[in-house]
């Protein structure tokens, strides 16, 4: 048969390829399984045997989002790699290259409400690149005191917040449409301004 998905011989894949543009175009709620079913050049019958429904389908595309998440921010921190202050600032430039490249896994991952234990191969993966960040977070604020020193987790927590409000507000549509600073340049200076706050970085 000719089709997408047989032809490729993976039908599962064609359809998470099908899905992954319709959220990058329509928001991760915006599509049916027929729609993605019609993208990927199957009956609509087809996706069924794959997914149970569109949550289903999300769940991979996020699955596979932070799969590909945990891969990239691994890489920027390249084992803390020169020092632990470069590697955490080259995680959150990570989280925005992230967002820019690949939408529509970002948006299952983020926005489609799609909790991370929904399955356990989703679990697994955003552990993995959650604890990326916990782990540059834990070795930059080694210098803190302990008594001082803010839970790693939370640590990460505010970096990522701080990174997934800056993509929402100045990385989609029109970077810059709302501010003459593109969203590289807002990340760095909240990061300096949080660590500035912790006495990791010298005042300017």
């Amino acid at each position: 048969m000719s089709k997408r998905g047989y032809h490729h011989g993976n039908l599962r894949q064609a359809l998470v390829e099908a899905a992954l543009d319709l959220i990058a175009e329509k928001g991760p709620t915006g599509f049916t399984m027929a729609e993605a079913a019609k993208r990927a050049e199957v009956s609509a019958a087809a996706p069924y045997r794959h997914f149970t429904g569109r949550e289903d389908l999300i769940a991979e595309v996020a699955t596979q989002g932070y799969e590909l998440f945990g891969d990239v921010l691994e890489y920027a921190y390249n084992d803390g790699k020169p020092s632990p202050l470069a590697a955490f600032e080259a995680v959150g430039r990570a989280y925005l290259a992230f967002a820019r490249k690949y939408p529509g896994h970002y948006m299952a991952m983020f926005e489609s409400g799609i909790a991370p234990g929904q399955t356990p191969e989703l679990q697994r993966a955003s552990e993995r690149a959650t604890k990326v960040l916990t782990r540059a977070a834990e070795a930059l604020s080694e210098k803190i005191p302990a008594g001082r020193r803010p839970p790693p987790q939370m640590f990460s927590a505010h970096i990522s917040a701080l990174s997934h409000g800056i993509v929402e507000l100045y990385a989609r549509g029109k970077p810059g449409a709302r501010t003459p600073f593109t969203p590289e340049e807002l990340l760095e200076a909240g990061i300096g301004i949080y660590l500035r706050g912790l006495g990791l970085i010298e005042r300017d």
